[in-house]
């Protein structure tokens, strides 16, 4: 009998890993990402299965708890077929570059200072290399496009659906016609009101759903609400003679507050000031995005039409360079975007250390914080982080805008669902299991369904 069995985003957030086991003894995987946060020592364990006996490896999307050790699949004898859209696999490349010269740096660094004490021996090597990540793209890789129905194995059908994460996005429908049984996979499901996003595509039925439930205990200040506030911490901060210092996920909400800060631009409402994005990967990605434009909200599509641009303005820079990253420190009364964004490396720790003493300045937090990460640190309230083997005391003010998530919340992740004609089995992963007994209830009270909530290489029957 055919099964799924899930070995990541089981009860946590990150580490996206689902097997689809057939009858036949083929094996369809969908997505490979890495842990973060607390359960971050999740990546140097075994995988828990063969990666030599997969045959087709589906990705959703391009974040890192959902790519982040494809390179490790690879490296460790996955030798299938990839199947997913082309503006994902360009963003995947950017992703995992950034995530192997990022571990190689780290290496290096920890490397010297255990020669220097004779305990080299004891350094762990990165998860993986570029070269690692280069391999990835010897492999057979077949691009497909959104509601269109692709044969990946005998008697296995695929479609891939617009999920309104980020850009191009999946909710991925897998027909099994031995079976006849259709399995669909939510993947990370966008929040309706996203700025950069069009809304996720509805779907009609399924027997089995595996559905995220990143924010399945609450629902999302309204948008309006949350561009308001946005717009006052800035407004306040400049006029204080402060700095925005603002944490930001690379892909998609680099691109969105962009786009807020280009709309507040054109309505003249702010004001003038230096705005950096101070993160690589950002920068490349947002180079995508503006590759990628059709795939846009009507919103940023318009900013194309208006301007020839949808994500540049004046007084808007792009530091790619270290050494233009090291002089915003001099800079006052600006705006910085940076990664990572949960804080836990990237150019964002030297802004931090530069700005988190400094009451004037303030932390715009607009994404999610995993749990044992920095952001989540001090989004939770902690007065002093250790950054650089520095110890620094927050003063600086902190704010959270939950309504820019670009995941849906209880309400549209339950509208969502409401949509299927027919819907026999929900399965909850990609989620803190607390949050995940709440939404649990809520889809009982609400939808009068039934709801599962994954474990660790449960065997779910098809």
């Amino acid at each position: 009998m055919s099964y799924i069995q899930s070995y990541g985003a089981t009860e946590v957030v990150t580490g996206s890993c689902h097997i689809i086991r057939l009858k036949s003894g083929r094996n369809i995987m969908i997505d490979c990402g890495m842990f973060q946060g607390e359960v971050e020592h999740r990546n140097y364990e075994p995988f828990g299965f063969d990666p030599s006996k997969i045959d087709v490896l589906l990705i959703t999307h391009a974040h890192l708890d959902h790519v982040g050790r494809i390179p490790l699949l690879v490296k460790e004898g996955f030798k299938g077929r990839i199947v997913t859209l082309k503006s994902t696999m360009d963003l995947a490349e950017v992703v995992l570059l950034d995530s192997a010269n990022l571990m190689e740096e780290e290496f290096r660094t920890r490397y010297r200072k255990a020669q220097r004490r004779g305990e080299e021996d004891s350094v762990r090597k990165p998860l993986y290399t570029v070269a690692d990540v280069e391999d990835i793209f010897n492999l057979p890789i077949e691009y497909v496009k959104y509601g269109r129905k692709v044969e990946i194995l005998k008697g296995v059908f695929v479609t891939f659906f617009n999920a309104g994460h980020i850009l191009d996005s999946a909710i991925i429908e897998v027909d099994l016609k031995r079976e006849k049984k259709r399995l669909v996979f939510s993947g990370d499901l966008g929040n309706r009101n996203d700025i950069v996003m069009p809304n996720p595509d509805i779907l009609k039925s399924a027997d089995v759903l595996y559905i995220e439930s990143t924010y399945g205990d609450r629902n999302h200040k309204s948008l309006k609400d949350s561009v308001e506030e946005f717009k006052k911490v800035i407004l306040e901060t400049l006029l204080e003679g402060g700095n925005v210092v603002i944490p930001s996920f690379a892909i998609e909400r680099t691109q969105e507050i962009l786009c807020l800060l280009k709309r507040m631009y054109k309505q003249r409402e702010l004001p003038e000031c230096k705005i950096f994005i101070d993160s690589p990967m950002a920068i490349r990605a947002t180079r995508l995005y503006r590759e990628y434009y059709e795939e846009l909200s009507k919103e940023c599509r318009k900013f194309l039409m208006e301007d020839g641009e949808v994500f540049d303005f004046p007084f808007l820079e792009y530091t790619l360079k270290v050494e233009d990253s090291k002089k915003i420190n001099g800079v006052n009364g600006c705006i910085i975007i940076a990664g990572s964004g949960m804080c836990n490396g990237g150019r964002i720790l030297h802004h931090f250390k530069h700005r988190l003493w400094n009451p004037k300045n303030s932390i715009l937090f607009v994404g999610y914080q995993a749990k044992g990460t920095l952001g989540r640190a001090i989004v939770d309230g902690e007065r002093w982080v250790r950054i650089y083997n520095e110890e620094i005391k927050i003063r600086a003010k902190i704010y959270t805008i939950n309504g820019f998530s670009a995941h849906a919340d209880q309400r549209e992740l339950i509208e969502w669902m409401s949509g299927f004609e027919r819907l026999n089995h929900i399965y909850l992963v990609h989620g803190e299991r607390d949050k995940q007994l709440v939404f649990k209830k809520a889809i009982k009270e609400k939808m009068n369904k039934k709801a599962h909530i994954v474990s660790f290489k449960e065997k779910i029957y098809i």
